[in-house]
């Protein structure tokens, strides 16, 4: 009761005031929306179910389809329509883990953090065996150890050493943070410049990655039996990648497990000091290649407007996931805050003058597939800025891919225009903490396929949490990182978001268009 008297004295005296009066803000349907979102909250519920009950959701696995259909059911038991999975193209194989065991027997024995890496075979069944130091900078390197390896288990020797951040991983942005980031200038184009420090990574990063390409057929070639290396992170985090590709006619590897930090420099340590290390280890996965095609989830809610229902407002969020544990704040956090907006929006009995549509994406991490295809479906292409007329009727995209921390504003992502809309958007929310509103742009998730063809896409500021210390892509992102006050709140804001969007006598302001991509 407090929140909401608080609530309703600061949204009279403000959101007229000043700069922004010219927006106006329905101050009946956000108390509305916040009693429902703050009070009546299902996100923690959907979380659980996209986490706990469906498992890591990788790709083409099974348990993002199993994942998928939960959602449509749920949309649908909210009222939602059209709620449909709609191929966006052909993504590739997918894959799951059923079995994984490794362990230390001989100095001693102790079972090993270590997650297979994804697309990687399993293993001929239970192996045990010494474990084999491989020295190798080069290729030719690789020649002492032809005809010696063939169902070994081994490592690569290595120069990393683990450091140890003092900084505490989690972190919360200070109203300094913020008001820098309200401060920032727009970013400036610029001609790339041929060499410097950029080009020299990149020469750097494909002699590496070709090395490595040239390791992997080695040790398929000689038969290996398991390969272990080195994972990112410190204290038992171990941040997982791929080890293969999932593309249909990819290049056979080897079975591969990424190894905590503390476990692999143990092992090699132990082995530059001539002492043996034995090994055992099962680990059984299964490529699925029955359908080699990706998928979205869509649901909407219908516009009621005459003139203004064949007009988008878009919310959305990935829902793909790594698979070294259930992808809660990664992402299965952004989608559960959507989908609770859009249960928000039908619960409070909204009827949007535009349709407000619902997607969450796939292969996200793969490279924004799931919402680049779809936006090259209906939209249009970003690299020929061939568009089809349905782009001009998206008012905007909104979307949510940053962990489980609050939100505290929004990037315009260039669009200085729309500044001042969102500003008196966000003044009934500043006792919940966001308010900030930065020109600045932020990317690495799906608002750039929207962005890229003109159509206005944004990503909201979200607290960092413990995101990139300990959660992103890592066998930490579980259901129990998740703030459950922070995603109740994410959740009426972005619905609030949608609900102006939506009523809004305009569409949303546009950048200018940007340009086709160069030839080559």
């Amino acid at each position: 009761m407090k929140r909401n008297l608080l609530f309703s004295a600061m949204l009279s005296a403000t959101v007229c005031a000043g700069a922004f009066a010219q927006e106006t803000v329905d101050q009946t349907a956000v108390q509305k929306i916040r009693e429902e979102g703050l009070n009546h909250s299902q996100v923690m519920k959907t979380a659980f179910y996209l986490t706990d009950v469906s498992g890591p959701r990788l790709s083409g696995s099974p348990e993002l389809r199993r994942a998928q259909e939960w959602a449509m059911g749920q949309l649908k038991t909210w009222g939602l329509s059209n709620v449909n999975l709609e191929k966006w193209g052909k993504f590739g194989k997918g894959w799951e883990v059923q079995k994984n065991y490794a362990a230390i027997t001989v100095p001693y024995y102790h079972a090993i953090i270590a997650i297979p890496k994804a697309w990687t075979p399993s293993t001929n069944g239970a192996i045990k065996g010494d474990v084999v130091l491989i020295k190798a900078d080069t290729v030719t390197d690789l020649d002492q150890y032809k005809g010696k390896l063939r169902g070994k288990i081994v490592i690569m020797d290595t120069k990393n050493e683990l450091t140890r951040s003092t900084s505490p991983d989690l972190k919360r942005y200070t109203d300094e943070d913020l008001d820098k980031m309200a401060k920032a200038e727009p970013a400036q184009p610029g001609a790339r410049r041929p060499g410097g420090p950029a080009a020299n990574f990149m020469e750097q990063r494909r002699r590496m990655m070709a090395l490595r390409t040239a390791m992997n057929e080695f040790l398929v070639n000689e038969g290996v039996g398991l390969v272990l290396s080195q994972g990112r992170g410190t204290d038992g985090t171990v941040f997982t990648t791929n080890g293969a590709s999932y593309a249909e006619d990819a290049k056979p590897v080897a079975p591969e497990l990424e190894t905590s930090g503390e476990d692999y420099l143990r092992i090699v340590r132990l082995l530059r000091n001539g002492i043996s290390v034995q090994m055992e280890a099962d680990v059984q996965t299964k490529f699925y290649t029955d359908d080699l095609n990706g998928y979205d989830v869509v649901a909407e809610i219908p516009g009621t407007d005459k003139k203004l229902k064949d007009q988008l407002v878009m919310i959305g969020g990935h829902f793909d996931s790594w698979h070294a544990a259930t992808g809660a704040t990664d992402n299965a956090a952004g989608s559960a805050v959507m989908m609770e907006a859009m249960r928000i929006l039908k619960a409070i009995g909204f009827k949007p003058k535009r349709t407000i549509r619902l997607a969450l994406w796939t292969s996200e991490e793969q490279g924004l597939f799931g919402s680049k295809f779809y936006v090259q479906n209906h939209f249009g292409d970003a690299k020929t800025m061939e568009l089809k007329p349905e782009a001009a009727k998206v008012s905007a995209y909104y979307n949510l891919d940053n962990g489980t921390g609050k939100i505290r504003g929004i990037y315009l992502q260039g669009n200085k225009e729309i500044g001042p809309i969102f500003q008196s958007w966000l003044t009934p929310f500043k006792d919940l903490g966001a308010s900030t509103v930065t020109i600045s742009n932020t990317g690495g998730t799906d608002h750039l396929s929207f962005d890229a063809v003109g159509i206005p896409g944004f990503q909201f500021i979200q607290e960092p949490m413990d995101y990139n210390t300990r959660t992103h892509h890592s066998n930490q992102d579980t259901y129990d990182r998740l703030v459950e006050d922070d995603l109740k709140q994410a959740a009426t804001i972005v619905a609030s978001f949608v609900y102006n969007t939506a009523q809004r006598a305009e569409m949303m302001p546009r950048k200018e268009l940007p340009k086709p991509a160069p030839a080559n």
